[in-house]
């Protein structure tokens, strides 16, 4: 398939507000594409590269901006040519790779033409933002395919790649979706959580339920089969080697295969919890884990169990899965808990409201609501769960940056936030600097210059990747801000790089959850 094809449909995508027009673009598209070609399709759409970073930066790209490299008169690029490009971006590291790196990417510009060219510099500078990846997508390949777009959307949650199950289904049809099911060993996307503005709230929505502790760690995904045991985060990295605490535990629960689903935290010598910045470096940690573990000692706290010797669970209500994680797991290997059987009790609801405060005062972040009845809904932020915190916090994603003054001068400071759009794109919502630790403002100057991709010497606008927890007291009606609002007095409580932008808040979330002050 030729590069020119592809962009036309992301163009007419991001010109068009009709999901239904949408979705007939991107499925005749893929009933057009090679099976083998619709993972590179549906990656470039959704503005992201198989190959992950690639080196390439505003320095790079400003010298192979139209007009400076002239466009090719006829479309001849195509998609396989494209991602070998990519891919020798990608090798390049050493002396003299800067200057490669250049060359090749001039080189790949003059082999496009013109609406080729302005999509590939979308595409190098993460502007791409018509949100294909998500569900429009997926709608798109399941026509393409003729199979049920519930079969299709499952067959993804169990296998956590959209491309690879769409390439499957694409080339063999309906028959191939039994292939994508829950195995131990192959990790998939956790289930995700909204938000409710009390726990009072969250019990009247969902009914009979039970309140967890919402600790502050990191999300792991562990699976064992024999003796065999491998740690995963939320984003399905493997990060085994660098947990053997948790291995050891693992190892320990009496049950030959299955898949546990929780956090990994760590206390202080008061028995308090870590700092998640602290966690977060322990886990980061590659080089000396030895050294580490014995500096900051991590362990488990589970609250789900996705399979056990050999029964999928997933399917199961959430009281028949605690059932089976009580079975595996001792009392202090899990997370505290409070099932409140109903909510019109106001003597529970109370107990519920007091299970909050205990929890904030043991040092935990807040609580998870989870409906009694409900499913595991892998890979969706399900509205059976819901999270309830003592402030108001939002995790969203840094468009921009602009540079410090006085001490802060040569860094990178205030921060242009932004949340998710129902159109793929991102909604401005506000500024700030506060909350930043000098330690935190060096880490975050680093990364945002890597994600840079322009620099007017005053603001460096930046590739929307970087997921920051944001506390504000409320928010402020503003016609200055596309949303009409911003936020009152927003500080950062740390960054999030475990998350990625798909995870941030949406601005739907963030009008539902806390009405604008007049």
């Amino acid at each position: 398939m030729l590069l020119a094809r592809l962009a036309d449909v992301s163009h007419r995508i991001a010109a068009t507000s009709a999901r239904s027009e949408k979705i007939a673009a991107l499925a005749a598209l893929f009933a057009e594409a090679r099976p083998e070609e619709s993972p590179l399709a549906i990656s470039y759409l959704a503005g992201q590269l198989p190959q992950g970073r690639i080196g390439v930066g505003w320095s790079t790209l400003k010298d192979a901006l139209p007009p400076a490299i002239p466009p090719a008169d006829e479309p001849t690029l195509t998609l396989a040519d494209t991602d070998a490009a990519m891919s020798a971006l990608a090798q390049l590291a050493g002396p003299g790779s800067q200057a490669e790196r250049k060359r090749l990417v001039r080189t790949l510009m003059a082999a496009a033409t013109l609406p080729e060219q302005e999509f590939l510099l979308r595409l190098l500078s993460g502007e791409v933002r018509q949100g294909a990846l998500d569900a429009i997508a997926l709608e798109g390949v399941a026509r393409a395919a003729g199979v049920p777009a519930a079969e299709l959307r499952r067959a993804v949650m169990l296998e956590g790649s959209l491309p690879r199950v769409a390439q499957a289904v694409l080339d063999r049809g309906p028959t191939a979706l039994t292939a994508f099911g829950l195995r131990v060993g192959r990790p998939v996307q956790p289930m995700l959580a909204h938000t409710a503005a009390s726990v009072t709230e969250a019990v009247s929505t969902l009914g009979p339920c039970v309140v967890e502790e919402k600790l502050d760690g990191i999300r792991i995904q562990v699976h064992r089969s024999g003796d065999e045991v491998r740690v995963h985060t939320r984003s399905l990295d493997d990060i085994t080697d660098r947990l053997p605490d948790v291995v050891a535990v693992a190892q320990e629960v009496p049950a030959d295969s299955f898949i546990l689903d929780g956090e990994v935290i760590a206390l202080d010598p008061a028995g308090r919890p870590a700092a998640f910045q602290d966690i977060a470096s322990r886990v980061g940690s590659r080089l000396d884990v030895s050294t580490a573990r014995a500096a900051l000692p991590l362990f488990p706290v589970f609250f789900d169990v996705l399979a056990a010797d050999g029964e999928v669970l997933i399917d199961h209500p959430g009281r028949e899965r605690h059932l089976v994680l009580a079975r595996l797991l001792p009392d202090d290997l899990r997370v505290r808990r409070l099932v409140v059987e109903d909510p019109a009790s106001a003597p529970q609801v109370e107990a519920a409201e007091a299970f909050l405060a205990d929890t904030l005062h043991r040092g935990h972040e807040g609580v998870l609501v989870k409906a009694l009845d409900a499913p595991y809904t892998a890979g969706r932020r399900g509205r059976s769960w819901l999270k309830v915190k003592p402030v108001h916090t939002l995790d969203l994603v840094v468009l921009a940056v602009e540079y410090g003054h006085g001490r802060r001068t040569g860094l990178l400071s205030n921060l242009h936030l932004g949340a998710r759009a129902a159109d793929g794109g991102f909604v401005m919502l506000g500024k700030t600097f506060k909350g930043l630790t000098d330690e935190m403002l060096r880490w975050q100057t680093q990364r945002l210059r890597e994600l840079a991709v322009d620099d007017d010497g005053f603001t460096v606008r930046v590739r929307p990747e970087l997921v920051v927890e944001i506390a504000y007291d409320g928010l402020q009606r503003s016609t200055r801000y596309p949303a009409g609002v911003t936020l009152r007095f927003a500080r950062v409580l740390r960054h999030r790089p475990d998350k990625t932008a798909a995870e941030a808040d949406t601005v739907e979330d963030v009008l539902r959850t806390q009405p604008p002050l007049v």
